[in-house]
């Protein structure tokens, strides 16, 4: 693998003119209103992982459309009151798999729910256990979920999907052993554009940690890397020529870097130079446009991968900063 994009010094420059449209916050306060309205209190069910230090629950909340989303909230086994929160997001094609594989954010003394993601877990990573329920349908796709909906942002997969990351951070304040008042959300490429997304959405998050993320500047990242997932949007726009500026006005809805301006808590972003699936001049482009304070580390020889678990002492530390005594 080498360098692909533009070079770090360019990156560090990299603010391209947004593409955002009128009515975007409007949009999403009419998604958001509907689907509070429609909500249920969630449901917390004892799960016996087997685990002495940690405590598990099977975890039902309402998201998109009061429809149930599913999670796993890991609770410290030993702990004396209320905890800060993690609200975990998952990659592309994943789900919230079992409570073994999330043992970190709870280990480190923290309250820490994995929302599942609805429709994926189909890539062969972590399992998901919540389908994903359009009544109202949806025109022509490429496989994948890009271009589910490409032609009508109100059918589009992804409103449905950064709702229910949404809605997690309400259900998460309302399970038992939680403080509502210090809760981060943290994620890695499709997590970590989610994780952007429920920033620029809520106005009450302690922190967010976005890694590698996905979901953003979707023009340039569709033309620059022939990599899954962006690649859908080309395949789709190759046999619909002339329904160029109907896709990116779709997804401009979608896009981390709409988010990211609307964002005002600390942030901690990071990059890979070598990464195709997630072009490091997309993550720039969000990074740039972010509201709050931010700062991002580089990787200059990694792919997707980026700085993988040697990553987490710095999220660690971020976290504590932000999210105080556990």
């Amino acid at each position: 693998m080498a360098l692909f994009d533009k070079p770090l010094d360019e990156l560090r420059a990299y603010r391209p003119e947004p593409e955002e449209p009128a009515d975007f916050d409007a949009f999403w306060k009419q998604t958001l209103d509907t689907a509070a309205a429609a909500a249920a209190e969630p449901v917390a069910v004892p799960y016996d992982a087997g685990l002495e230090t940690v405590e598990v629950h099977d975890v039902t909340f309402s998201g998109w459309a009061g429809q149930p989303v599913k999670a796993w909230l890991l609770l410290p086994r030993h702990r004396t009151g209320p905890l800060p929160a993690v609200v975990q997001y998952i990659g592309y094609n994943g789900g919230r798999g079992v409570p073994w594989e999330w043992l970190t954010w709870s280990a480190a003394g923290y309250a820490h729910l994995v929302m599942d993601n609805r429709g994926q877990g189909g890539g062969g990573k972590t399992t998901a256990d919540t389908p994903d329920i359009a009544p109202e349908g949806h025109g022509s796709s490429s496989p994948g979920f890009l271009t589910r909906g490409i032609e009508d942002p109100a059918k589009h997969f992804y409103r449905r999907l950064i709702t229910d990351a949404v809605r997690a951070v309400d259900a998460v304040g309302q399970l038992p052993g939680v403080d509502p008042g210090r809760v981060a959300v943290v994620g890695g490429s499709q997590g970590g554009g989610l994780a952007l997304a429920v920033a620029g959405l809520r106005d009450d998050l302690a922190g967010v940690i976005a890694d590698v993320p996905f979901l953003s500047h979707y023009r340039r990242a569709s033309q620059i890397t022939d990599a899954g997932p962006y690649s859908e949007i080309g395949r789709w726009l190759k046999g619909h020529r002339y329904e160029i500026e109907t896709a990116m006005h779709t997804l401009s809805y979608f896009d981390a870097t709409n988010f990211a301006a609307r964002a005002t808590c600390p942030a901690w972003f990071s990059v890979a130079l070598m990464d195709k699936i997630c072009p490091p001049s997309t993550v720039f482009a969000a990074y740039h446009r972010y509201g709050g304070p931010a700062q991002i580390e580089v990787f200059p020889y990694n792919e997707h991968e980026g700085g993988g678990a040697y990553d987490t002492p710095r999220k660690l530390a971020a976290l504590a900063e932000v999210l105080g005594p556990r």
